[in-house]
């Protein structure tokens, strides 16, 4: 059984999908381990290192791709970056999947057995595979330090002989995995906060924080969450009433960070250009939806945009802005799911087609899209 780690070819992309800790995991699973040059190099892991955890580090993806079983990634492959795969070999990444027709077609062509790791489901058992979790944990903690450094002034209060200084005042929205780490963050490092989410659970975690919770709490908002724990979309009406409570508690705070992401569609637009308009000169919104569209009406992808005085930090891939740590977690969550499917007696691929993760994750194999939430429209 061989597995191959392959570099990033996405340019923003700093994270690798396996480490040395991983590797040596891997090895003891019985495979052989291919690691490309430098794959680890943007997340501070020489190749010397994964050598010493008892990979071979080869000098090119086509070295590394020849008779893989297994070829891990963090982003779903570029086209013609399979050229050479063996068909039925398993490709496990994050593959955002969401209205990228040709590019599942692409992967079906190229014969492999195409896992997305971010449609692991929600249960006990797949905790320890939760990519959307580990990565979305970083991402609320990085978005706080990036406020901080935008942000002209202290977080903390400071009663000093010259006087004192306020504390900064922090508003979340959205109050998921990213949402309560800021949070969290936020109120280490001294600031006020205050967070709002459309799922009712939401309420008790932001509070149990110490945080203060902003909602408009009508019948609508205790029925806004799904099966799977997700924010539900939410009538015009309830958004109308929402909108008008956020827009005048906006206008007081010193930071904002937006979180809010529904899978698989467009971001919702949270932040108005009239609520920047009212925020200070010297404030700052950090918005970690940028890649899906974007929570505030005025941010740019890629960019720390100034609207009026207001910083708006358009970051993209913010858990690569952690590369080292990103990599550590989503290289053990892919060990986690790469375990179940292996046999541990004969240390040979073992893949039960018909076990829950495999099925809720598999998007293409033996030629065809086989997700039936993905299948290609007629």
């Amino acid at each position: 059984m061989r597995i191959a780690v392959l570099s990033e070819t996405e340019g923003a992309e700093t994270r690798v999908a396996a480490t040395p800790e991983t590797a040596k995991k891997y090895k003891a699973l019985g495979a052989d381990v291919a690691i490309q040059a430098g794959a680890g190099a943007k997340a501070g892991i020489p190749d010397a290192e994964f050598e010493a955890a008892g990979a071979s580090v080869v000098a090119s993806r086509e070295e590394a791709l020849k008779d893989a079983d297994i070829i891990l990634k963090v982003r779903r492959p570029a086209e013609g970056e399979l050229a050479g795969a063996k068909p039925g070999a398993l490709l496990i990444a994050i593959m955002d999947p969401y209205g990228q027709e040709a590019a599942l077609k692409g992967l079906a062509d190229s014969k492999v057995a195409a896992f997305s790791m971010e449609l692991m489901p929600r249960i006990t058992r797949a905790q320890v595979m939760d990519v959307l979790s580990s990565q979305a944990n970083l991402a609320g903690y990085r978005a706080v330090i990036d406020a901080t450094a935008e942000y002209g002034r202290a977080m903390p209060m400071m009663m000093t002989a010259a006087g004192t200084v306020p504390a900064a005042r922090v508003f979340v929205m959205g109050a998921g995995v990213a949402g309560l780490q800021a949070i969290a963050t936020a109120r280490r490092l001294g600031a006020v906060v205050t967070a709002t989410d459309v799922r009712p659970a939401a309420k008790e975690q932001v509070e149990s924080l110490g945080a203060k919770f902003i909602a408009v709490e009508d019948e609508e908002f205790k029925q806004a969450e799904t099966a799977g724990g997700y924010a539900k979309e939410m009538s015009a009406e309830y958004q109308a009433k929402q909108a008008a409570l956020v827009a005048s508690h906006i206008a007081k705070q010193d930071i904002v960070i937006t979180t809010a992401l529904i899978p698989g569609r467009p971001a919702p637009k949270l932040v108005t250009k009239a609520m920047v308009e009212t925020m200070k000169p010297g404030s700052v919104i950090v918005d970690l939806a940028v890649e899906r569209g974007g929570n505030c009406e005025v941010s740019k992808p890629g960019k720390v945009a100034d609207y009026k005085g207001v910083k708006i930090v358009g970051h993209l891939n913010v858990p690569g802005r952690l590369a080292a740590t990103a990599s550590s977690l989503y290289a053990k969550n892919l060990y986690a799911f790469v375990e179940t499917l292996v046999d541990k007696e004969s240390k040979a691929l073992s893949v039960k087609w018909d076990d829950e993760l495999v099925k809720a994750t598999c998007l293409t194999r033996d030629g065809a899209v086989v997700h039936p939430a993905f299948q290609p429209k007629a």
